[in-house]
């Protein structure tokens, strides 16, 4: 099955983090040459512009009435390159830092923020042939979509990926650290009363505790072929 039989189809991947959703995503994206759309990046955007601006305290209380009157004139987007930005400015690398990282699961709880990601989402999303990635993907951006995936893995497979990922970009990773820091945002995610991270009941789950990339790219396209094959 060629890539230009692929029909337009969404494929909504979903998870728990640090499962490597995104890697995955995008490796979907580049062979079988869909768009690619990284919810967690708008989300740790937003979180980064509520950190900048001030509006989280450093015992985590965050300003939501500020915030909100902010969401309607802030320019959050994907540039050319499928980069995220605030504005002109490409913030791909400060917005996966572990600052980020521990204040996104109380931002991304807040139903405006929300709102307001899914928005920018479907707005990219409505011509087809796209992958992204999230928590609720499947469930409340795109629930009509033809494919949806859901990801899982042992919890300190996830928190050594975290923590490699951020070794690779030369920032301190305490695995102890990283690991507490999943559990909190796991603990959190799934108590919040807007969009918690749920399989839909039409998801296929995939547990990569002991897959490699190639491995979790043999699965998906054997996937699609049977799915999606013309008769």
């Amino acid at each position: 099955m060629t890539t230009s039989e692929i029909p337009a189809i969404t494929i909504a991947i979903d998870g728990y983090s640090s499962t490597g959703k995104s890697s995955f995503a995008k490796r979907i994206a580049r062979e079988l040459d869909f768009h690619y759309l990284d919810s967690g990046a708008l989300y740790r955007a937003v979180t980064l512009y509520a950190l900048e601006k001030g509006y989280i305290s450093p015992e985590g209380n965050i300003d939501t009435a500020s915030l909100e009157i902010d969401l309607q004139s802030l320019d959050v987007h994907f540039d050319a390159q499928g980069r995220t930005c605030i504005g002109g400015r490409c913030v791909e690398n400060e917005i996966r830092t572990l600052r980020v990282s521990g204040k996104v699961s109380p931002i991304s709880t807040i139903p405006r923020v929300r709102d307001y990601v899914n928005r920018l989402l479907r707005l990219c999303g409505k011509n087809g042939r796209i992958v992204m990635d999230g928590r609720d993907i499947g469930t409340t951006v795109f629930p009509n979509a033809e494919l949806k995936i859901f990801m899982t893995a042992d919890p300190m497979v996830r928190a050594s990926r975290r923590a490699a990922e951020m070794q690779a970009k030369g920032e301190k990773a305490d695995i102890d650290e990283v690991l507490a820091n999943l559990k909190e945002r796991d603990y959190i995610d799934s108590h919040r009363e807007v969009s918690p991270p749920t399989q839909a009941p039409d998801a296929v789950v995939l547990d990569n505790s002991s897959m490699t990339m190639d491995d979790q790219m043999e699965w998906v396209l054997d996937l699609i072929e049977k799915r999606f094959a013309k008769k």
